[in-house]
């Protein structure tokens, strides 16, 4: 299994009060830190290596998890350091620990769905990236996908287009080597890459049919522990 980059470094915002003295990922979700729920998961789909990217308060989330034995990973990390890179410039500041090809996953995700066939899909199109998407219909959030044919012909977060109907669903593939071309120590977003790379051809796309999980949001957090909670009572 492809390591999985998580990234962890933002300001969380939108959780004010609560995330000016924790970070996000430190949030308590069902009586345990959220990372501990997004670990445990992890560990369940087969992954064994870890790259933390984290940034504000990032020291309190390497003092939770350590080196990730208690999950049985390999865990490191990547700081910003005193400029936050957002989600572009903190992968492309963790390039030297990153191999050819990982999994890339937002800090406040929760995505319950089989990763091998996704990794075996990114191999199998043999493009740059592979991104993960549901038919969200602005359910969940804005959708921001323009699909049509199996093929992801728009992807912009600002630019909304009435036809999107996807939203990407949280989790990336994608080859190391696209970030190359982009400045080292400054802030850029992943979603800038994505939608460049969208518009020549490079992006290919993995439908999930089930919905993801987030605790971006009080709402995604209620949503969230409710699934965790339901999840965790045996059959």
């Amino acid at each position: 299994m492809l390591p999985v980059v998580i990234l962890a470094g933002g300001l969380a915002t939108r959780l004010h009060p609560i995330t000016q003295t924790i970070p996000k990922a430190l949030i308590t979700v069902a009586g345990r830190p959220f990372i501990d729920h997004q670990l445990e998961l992890l560990k369940e789909k087969g992954v064994t290596q870890v790259i933390l990217c984290v940034g504000n308060l990032g020291s309190m989330i390497e003092e939770f998890v350590g080196d990730g034995s208690q999950w049985e990973m390999e865990v490191q990390y990547s700081y910003d350091g005193d400029v936050l890179l957002g989600t572009g410039g903190a992968i492309k500041k963790a390039a030297g620990i990153l191999p050819d090809s990982f999994m890339i996953l937002y800090g406040d995700s929760y995505l319950d769905i089989d990763f091998e066939p996704v990794v075996q899909q990114f191999y199998e199109d043999n493009l740059p990236v592979l991104v993960t998407v549901y038919r969200n219909q602005n359910a969940l959030d804005v959708s921001n996908i323009l699909m049509k044919d199996g093929r992801i012909l728009k992807y912009n977060k600002n630019d909304r287009d009435p036809a999107m109907e996807y939203i990407d669903y949280g989790l990336i593939v994608i080859r190391k080597k696209i970030f190359d071309t982009y400045p080292s120590h400054e802030p850029f977003d992943l979603s800038l890459v994505l939608s460049q790379l969208v518009d020549v051809g490079q992006v290919a796309p993995y439908e999930v049919k089930q919905r993801f999980y987030e605790i971006g949001s009080v709402q995604g957090i209620k949503e969230t522990e409710n699934y965790i909670r339901n999840r965790a009572i045996p059959s």
